[in-house]
């Protein structure tokens, strides 16, 4: 196989990696608290094909040597964690956080979890039918400054204020149910995306490196609102564009190899 073929297949899984990226980009733009993934690219090794000193001549000004790519691959995949527009929706159990935090949920594999998405619901306490615990769409439970469930009252209406204090109403009796834990993330290009709007911990890694608690009652860093949700980042007017110019690419990519596989058999008839 010769370079030319080769530099265009690597490119070419590149792009196709970077196509894949933008399909879930859009796929998730209506993706409560959904972060855009982005893509940076890099050249792959190369390498200098020597040359033999004859072809030093006068008036050569580039030195000997022949440089050969292999073509470009994807180098990182990284999160854009800027902040999503925000959308009311009058249900007491949808928060938004507007700022730098995220809130703390319980995985079904029993693992801390950070999620920016905020459309909770109340789901009854199998052991206690008295009470329901604040749990995401996906059934993790949302979790207190004490990494503890969030335990209401059923029936009850829920009040709860920019710093994550939940305040349970049931008619004129009013119980204070405890404070959202949130966590502000330091390194967020570190944390490990599980699912479209969920986040955990890498292997081997621990609170205060990568993420830190954050308590509201004490810093002006964030805020919580309640019967708000934080739509997805991504722009599908700048997905669709960027999806047309890649497709561009892996079209002139496919181009080059066609062309290198055409001279590949024309060398071979003139052999024959």
């Amino acid at each position: 196989m010769n370079n030319s073929m080769i530099s265009a297949m690597v490119s070419m899984n590149g792009i196709q990696q970077r196509l894949n990226m933008i399909a879930d980009n859009m796929a998730n733009v209506d993706t409560v608290g959904y972060k855009r993934k982005e893509a940076d690219f890099q050249d792959t090794l190369n390498s200098v094909m020597q040359q033999s000193p004859e072809f030093q001549q006068p008036g050569r000004a580039t030195p000997l040597g022949l440089n050969m790519g292999y073509g470009s691959r994807m180098a990182e995949l990284s999160v854009n964690f800027t902040q999503g527009t925000l959308k009311e929706t009058g249900n007491m159990t949808d928060l938004a956080i507007q700022g730098n935090a995220m809130f703390q949920v319980m995985t079904q594999e029993g693992e801390i979890g950070f999620t920016r998405a905020g459309n909770f619901n109340l789901q009854p306490n199998p052991e206690d039918p008295a009470t329901s615990y604040l749990v995401t769409s996906l059934g993790n439970p949302v979790l207190n400054t004490d990494g503890e469930f969030i335990e209401v009252p059923s029936g009850s209406k829920l009040q709860i204020d920019g710093a994550g204090n939940i305040i349970a109403v049931d008619g004129t009796v009013e119980t204070e149910v405890g404070r959202i834990g949130l966590v502000t993330p330091l390194r967020p290009d570190s944390l490990i995306q599980k699912d479209s709007n969920l986040f955990v911990l890498p292997p081997g890694e621990i609170e205060g490196v990568i993420i830190a608690t954050s308590d509201l009652a004490l810093e002006e860093q964030a805020t919580i609102r309640q019967g708000v949700l934080e739509n997805s980042n991504v722009d599908l007017a700048n997905e669709m564009a960027e999806m047309m110019k890649v497709q561009r690419a892996y079209q002139l990519a496919a181009r080059a190899l066609t062309s290198s596989d055409t001279m590949m058999n024309l060398a071979n008839n003139l052999r024959g």
